[in-house]
């Protein structure tokens, strides 16, 4: 109970809390100009203790927080605490978790939707709204989550997914001294597909020059002025991959230029905003299509998948949480299978009855459109290019040639 200390003439609030072993302990909290102050302050503490759902959404916002400091990232926490604090704490901030109801959210989501933000926007909105009312039906027992009975704002874009050929690459890369840091860094980015944000965070050490390894365990970035190096997105982008010889020697004959750069020091000391604006100096110089700096990222898919390279590759390469996710983003690139099915049955068919007919008798009876895709002819010239002959190549606008 609050009480007023006799000196100071101030209120001060006390409480008590428990801690993980089930322990007691009294709590103060003194200089309250009134005793309202002090008994408000010491309701919040209480119910933050007993984490009950007749609390203000504000007041859970910090609960949330407060559980998801091991989990987020420092960047991730600050952007979703953006989001609610712009677009949520306006509405809700004062009213009851438990009270909120499903009506109230879709008059909120008419709300925001009249503000004329994209799709992916809202998407974004929705999301932080969802993940707290998620939170405090799993973990607090929240006994209706109004969420759960409305449509979500924004829908999923399908964007058309921007990447850049080969020829479009080498084009790009005309515009940079070769060499130089932006002529190896954007050389890693298309060849290793590697975020930004780990390419940028890379260390003499993180590569193995013997075995052409590269290691990727941490990712950079810059907050309040300061760079931060943190571990990767997931657990799964803590990879290893292989670089290719001429990658290797670029990136050696780069080092070797830095003047013995201590082992654990970034080999591109730049920041995001640095490399923005390179790439845009450079697409304009050039002419080459426009596109962002994670398409890059992209484009080396692309160039995987125009080679014949499976899903499960680019997954493991790419660091990718779950196959689904390298499906969902570039399953679309991937030619249609279903002649393959097809010829793969006439096969067998002609096999088990024993027939000596020609297979043009049961496709177009034209052999140039009936390659069978499983015995494509790879070969590698000496510009590092594989050119891939049959229905999917470039010549016969495959799927590198062409956006889908």
């Amino acid at each position: 109970m609050a009480y007023k200390e006799k000196d100071t003439k101030k209120w001060t609030a006390q409480w008590f809390e428990t801690n993980a072993k089930g322990e007691k302990r009294k709590r103060r909290k003194r200089g309250f100009e009134t005793k309202r102050e002090a008994l408000e302050y010491e309701r919040q503490k209480k119910l933050n203790n007993s984490r009950s759902m007749d609390m203000k959404l504000s007041e859970f916002m910090e609960v949330y927080f407060e559980d998801k400091q091991n989990e987020l990232k420092e960047r991730t926490m600050k952007n979703k605490r953006y989001m609610m604090e712009q677009h949520i704490i306006p509405y809700f901030g004062n009213q009851m978790m438990s009270e909120i109801t499903a009506g109230q959210i879709i008059q909120w989501q008419n709300t925001i939707i009249e503000k004329g933000y994209s799709d992916d926007y809202l998407k974004t909105i929705q999301n932080q709204m969802t993940a707290l009312f998620n939170h405090a039906k799993n973990i607090y027992n929240l006994a209706d989550n109004p969420c759960d009975k409305v449509k979500r704002m924004g829908k999923t874009s399908k964007k058309k997914m921007k990447f850049w050929t080969i020829e479009e690459y080498r084009q790009f890369m005309t515009g940079i001294e070769p060499g130089s840091k932006y002529y190896v860094l954007f050389e890693l980015l298309f060849w290793t597909g590697a975020r930004e944000g780990e390419a940028l965070s890379i260390t003499p050490a993180d590569i193995d020059f013997e075995r052409n390894l590269l290691h990727i365990n941490k990712t950079y970035y810059r907050m309040h002025g300061e760079d931060v190096i943190t571990s990767p997105k997931t657990e799964e982008s803590n990879r290893t991959i292989s670089i290719p010889e001429f990658l290797k020697k670029e990136i050696q004959d780069y080092i070797s230029r830095l003047y013995e750069l201590p082992e654990d020091e970034r080999i591109f000391p730049m920041v995001h905003e640095a490399v923005q604006h390179k790439l845009k100096q450079v697409v304009q110089k050039t002419g080459v299509k426009k596109i962002r700096v994670h398409d890059i990222r992209h484009s080396h898919a692309a160039f995987l998948i125009n080679k014949g390279v499976q899903p499960l590759m680019i997954k493991e390469r790419f660091g990718h949480t779950d196959i689904r996710i390298t499906l969902n983003t570039y399953g679309h690139l991937y030619p249609d299978q279903q002649k393959v099915v097809a010829d793969m049955l006439d096969d067998e068919n002609i096999k088990s009855s024993g027939s000596t007919n020609n297979r043009s008798d049961v496709t177009n009876g034209d052999e140039s459109t009936n390659v069978n895709p499983r015995q494509v002819d790879y070969s590698r010239d000496s510009s590092r290019e594989q050119q891939i002959t049959g229905e999917n190549s470039w010549e016969n606008g495959g799927i590198y040639g062409t956006e889908k």
